[in-house]
């Protein structure tokens, strides 16, 4: 039987080559762009260390966080999206896995960035999920999170000029930072951006990003 995780894989290895020209210009609005460099800023300030790029797609975030000074790497569902990453920057590691079960040890990143990884995830699976990341941040280490900001479902049928099977979801920033926090990780920062035009085309909804901490002393 073929399941919603399935479903992703197999639609992100069908769409890998060209999700990866189409989104090949500049990696993130100017808002975001400055949250990551906060992100990495923080990273830095608390010694550094491995950061994981979780959902990693093709690598542009990846190559993004090396350039912010980070020692980043990326993991992907997607081993189409692994093959294409690791052809556009070999110098890099990528690995396939999921983030639901990171192959990581406990305490061992610095950092995680989440960028818009969680779109495919139904809001209840989210819990366990942030526990996830908890689990292999180090104390002290910074979790950044993008999401689509809202409360809808969709299933996408078709993108990046192939068929596809991925239901798309959206969550309220209240809510994700009240699962952060019960997972360990309370929120530092927030921005919410009101859906816009972007050189990929219109966005369907607004996005949001927060940046939590695993507190030192946990």
């Amino acid at each position: 039987m073929t399941t919603r995780l399935d479903a992703t894989r197999a639609s992100y290895d069908t769409v890998a080559a060209d999700y990866a020209k189409l989104f090949s210009g500049e990696v993130a609005q100017p808002l975001e762009i400055a949250m990551l460099a906060e992100f990495a800023k923080r990273v830095r300030a608390g010694g550094g260390g491995p950061v994981g790029d979780l959902g990693c797609g093709p690598g542009r975030m990846t190559i993004h966080l090396e350039g912010l000074g980070l020692d980043a790497f990326g993991i992907d569902l997607s081993p189409g999206m692994i093959e294409v990453a690791r052809a556009a920057y070999p110098h890099l590691r990528f690995s396939v896995g999921t983030m639901a079960d990171l192959d990581l040890a406990d305490g061992s990143l610095a950092g995680a960035l989440v960028w818009s990884s969680t779109v495919h995830i139904p809001v209840e699976e989210l819990a366990p999920l942030f526990a996830e990341f908890r689990r292999v941040l180090a104390p002290g280490g910074h979790l950044l999170i993008g999401f689509k900001a809202g409360a809808e479902q969709i299933l996408l049928e078709h993108a990046y000029g192939h068929d596809v099977d991925l239901d798309v979801y959206s969550f309220r920033p209240d809510r994700v930072a009240e699962l952060l926090a019960e997972a360990g990780l309370p929120e530092a920062v927030r921005l919410v951006r009101e859906a816009e035009m972007t050189e990929y085309g219109l966005e369907r909804t607004a996005q949001g990003f927060l940046l939590a901490r695993r507190p030192e002393d946990s």
